[in-house]
């Protein structure tokens, strides 16, 4: 609810040094960036009101708040995913609590598998949209009756590559004919609440066999959830996905203090 949020950034606030305003949330793998933060306070997601558990292997279950470069962040070590038996409501809570704080603009990460032989592990992609079937059956954050103090203004996206995410972690290997689409809860509470979002997606693992599947155009494709795990005996792949882990980080280093500039992108 509107009010366990408000309360909830109502203690961050009354702890934090300054507000952040800029939020990255970890996939799985990925919540090595808080070490690049500057002069850090840290929060296990037990200790703020109304946050969710993290159960997810890769998922710290922490929210550290400093400055990534000149920006002021709070990073998010952990989401939430509907298959840990959380509602999409609860599953938007830290995105929620955090605009409340003070956050303008969300950077939402993954590790994802390829279905492109030509994206393999360690590839960077920025995400352009995403189909949300799981939305679409009523599976989503906005679905019940509208709260007006949740509406934000209209905001403008990012470019880059199109986005399918499962419901949970899951090798596209598993899916390369059967393929289902889904979105990520974030997205939309961030968009609902005139949040500006970038998605970045690192490749950590591909599908075996892709000369197998159908060529339906070329589109760039992506299956979601894929978390950090590859094959056994491919300590290659593990190298180019650390390696892409680093170049992600870096990146957002570089892109704090523009993400954090106002207006719109």
């Amino acid at each position: 609810s509107y009010e366990a949020c408000a309360e909830a950034a109502a203690w961050l606030r009354a702890r934090l040094r300054e507000p952040p305003r800029v939020a990255l949330v970890c996939g799985s793998g990925l919540g090595a960036l808080a070490q690049e933060l500057r002069d850090p306070q840290s929060f296990d997601y037990a200790e703020i009101p109304h946050f969710p558990r993290s159960t997810v292997q890769g998922h710290a279950g922490r929210l550290v708040v400093g400055r990534l470069g000149s920006a002021p962040c709070a990073v998010l070590q952990g989401r939430f995913h509907l298959y840990e038996g959380y509602s999409p409501a609860q599953v938007v809570v830290p995105v929620r609590t955090l605009a409340l704080a003070g956050v303008h603009t969300l950077v939402l990460t993954n590790a994802a598998g390829s279905l492109q032989p030509h994206l393999g592990p360690g590839h960077l992609l920025v995400i352009r949209d995403h189909i949300d079937l799981a939305g679409l059956a009523g599976r989503s954050p906005l679905v019940g009756p509208n709260d007006d103090r949740w509406a934000g203004p209209e905001g403008a996206g990012f470019g880059g590559k199109g986005f399918g995410g499962m419901k949970g972690d899951c090798f596209v290997k598993e899916y390369k004919k059967d393929f289902f689409w889904g979105g990520k809860g974030e997205f939309w509470a961030a968009r609902h609440l005139g949040l500006r979002v970038l998605g970045l997606s690192l490749i950590t693992n591909s599908a075996p066999g892709d000369d197998e599947c159908d060529d339906d155009g070329g589109d760039d494709v992506m299956a979601g959830g894929a978390g950090p795990a590859t094959p056994t005996g491919h300590a290659e792949v593990l190298a180019a996905a650390q390696e892409g882990a680093r170049h992600l980080r870096a990146l957002l280093v570089a892109l704090a203090p523009k993400l954090d500039e106002p207006g719109r992108s």
